[in-house]
């Protein structure tokens, strides 16, 4: 049986392969194990282990008993070259230079939601340039070609990308500046209609008439009330009881 399979093994035979990873993939994984004291990297090098079995698979001898040596001879040679690489990893590291250190942003806060604010306008401003326009800013501003490339890239002469850009340039700072300017203060048409509703609740200074107190005709007539009733109202109001007989 031995020597059968070992020929099915030499010839590539996938159904061999997947016997041989049944029977013997968790050896293999213990022997992984041992070697490197960590489950993670053990799985990856069960991994590679029969990959390169299956490279191999022309070297394996007819003759024989189990192909569990020959296995665990591959992991022994792949967590081999695995702590090599780890370690000219590290020797590698080690050698670059260390990494600046983060400086603290709280101060720049503030400056980020004014820039924020102003991305917001830029984005607007960008949807109402015309297509030309956010082309030829696309191309030599964000995708930082130069003239001739942007010329290229938009089969057009180098003067109409220079003539194009500075266009766009001029409508793009304008446009954006009007968004600035009216999220930032309230419309004209905002402030008339404010201090209208202002003046319309204000009591005057003046006579109770004026002021239209509920008694008064000027009152019953802002409330609806005929002035008569307001008048019998207050009679009635103002009338003592009557003494008890």
């Amino acid at each position: 049986m031995e020597p059968l399979f070992r020929a099915r093994v030499r010839a590539g035979d996938e159904d061999s392969f997947r016997v041989l990873f049944r029977e013997h993939g968790r050896a293999v994984y213990n022997h992984c194990f041992r070697l490197t004291g960590d489950w993670s990297v053990a799985e990856d090098c069960v991994s590679l282990v029969f990959l390169e079995a299956w490279r191999l698979r022309e070297k394996v001898d007819t003759h024989g008993g189990s192909l569990l040596p020959w296995l665990l001879g591959i992991a022994t040679n792949v967590v081999h070259h695995r702590r090599r690489a780890a370690r000219r990893h590290r020797a590698l590291m080690e050698r670059m230079p260390p990494p600046e250190p983060l400086s603290d942003f709280a101060e720049e806060v503030v400056g980020r939601l004014e820039d924020q604010q102003r991305i917001a306008a830029v984005v607007e401003a960008l949807s109402q340039l015309s297509r030309q326009d956010r082309e030829v800013l696309a191309l030599s501003v964000w995708a930082g070609l130069n003239y001739a490339a942007t010329a290229e890239a938009l089969g057009v002469p180098v003067g109409t990308v220079r003539s194009r850009l500075a266009r766009a340039r001029r409508r793009l700072e304008g446009v954006a500046q009007k968004n600035l300017d009216r999220n930032a203060e309230p419309t004209a048409a905002g402030r008339q209609q404010t201090g209208a509703r202002h003046e319309a609740v204000r009591p005057s200074e003046g006579t109770e008439g004026d002021r239209g107190e509920p008694g008064t005709e000027s009152g019953q007539r802002r409330r609806g009330t005929a002035p008569a009733a307001g008048r019998a109202g207050r009679a009635g109001l103002s009338r003592r009881p009557a003494d008890p007989a």
